[in-house]
């Protein structure tokens, strides 16, 4: 008498794992496009808190922008002045502020540095924000950068 052993063949298991090769092939990009798309809509969220932090900062302030540029005197963008925004602020002997937690960072390329623009061009220097500042002249209205931290991101 024979017994018969029943079982996979080699060639039935390498189409099993083929076919899951195709499917992983298909399904992980579209997680990868998932998270950039995750990433765009944080910094689209962020941009929209700024700006109306940055407005009510002016309001209360008698019209005056926050000087957010990199460093106390704009100099240099690898350091960002986030301090308006982020302590307790005086104003005609009055408190205001914070009015943010804690300094933002840009979600696309993970920069924090403001630099002085007006958003028609890339930045001067790699970094998270571009804003418009213009020396306390311009319009207050600030963007982010792209994942290269210079152009700027389209929302």
């Amino acid at each position: 008498m024979r017994t018969h052993k029943s079982g996979f063949t080699l060639v039935e298991i390498l189409i099993v794992v083929i076919i899951l090769g195709i499917l992983a092939a298909i399904v992980i990009p579209q997680f990868t496009n998932a998270s950039q798309d995750a990433r765009r809509s944080s910094l689209v969220s962020q941009l929209q808190t700024l700006r109306s932090q940055i407005e009510l900062w002016k309001l209360q302030h008698g019209d005056a922008l926050p000087n957010l540029v990199g460093g106390v005197d704009g100099a240099n963008p690898d350091t960002s002045n986030w301090n308006p925004l982020t302590t307790v602020t005086q104003f005609n002997g009055v408190n205001f502020g914070p009015y943010m937690q804690a300094p933002p960072r840009n979600p696309l390329n993970n920069l924090g540095a403001v630099v002085d623009g007006n958003g028609t061009g890339p930045a001067s220097a790699a970094c998270g924000f571009i804003y418009d500042y213009n020396g306390g002249a311009g319009t207050g209205r600030i963007w982010g950068t792209d994942v290269d931290g210079r152009t700027v991101f389209v929302e």
